[in-house]
């Protein structure tokens, strides 16, 4: 376990339309499996954040973002697995025929939900980021 936060770029994909794309964690993601969650990555040395969330969107989505939008920051610390990151919370527009998985080690399936009619379970971390998307939205 490293002592230092680490920076992820977590970003929560939208049609335009009012809808919110959601991937399953599959059995091999790094943690709860089985949950509803949105797209994330780590910051990679010397990357934008726009880069990031453009890099981490075509690799678990297969697609390019059509517009990303800051949407503000979290302190994410958890006991288990040992953990410390900075949050930072994209809205991504994105063309909804043309999202696919593109990491089915990490994800076994992808929906459109409403933010007030999401599946279930959700990941643990999941309520604060469509709190700031409805907020924005």
């Amino acid at each position: 376990m490293t002592r230092e936060p680490r920076v992820s770029c977590v970003f929560i994909c939208h049609d335009g339309a009012g809808e919110i794309l959601l991937a399953r964690r599959s059995a091999g993601a790094r943690d709860e499996p089985g949950t509803w969650d949105t797209g994330a990555g780590a910051l990679e040395f010397g990357e934008t954040f726009e880069a990031a969330v453009t890099r981490e969107v075509k690799e678990e989505y297969a697609t390019e973002p059509r517009e990303i939008t800051l949407l503000g920051v979290r302190n994410v610390v958890r006991a288990e697995p040992p953990s410390h990151w900075v949050a930072v919370i994209f809205a991504v527009l994105v063309d909804r025929g043309a999202v696919a998985i593109g990491e089915p080690h990490k994800f076994d399936e992808l929906g459109w939900f409403r933010p007030g009619a999401l599946p279930s379970p959700l990941h643990s971390q999941l309520q604060p980021t469509i709190d700031l998307f409805q907020d924005a939205h």
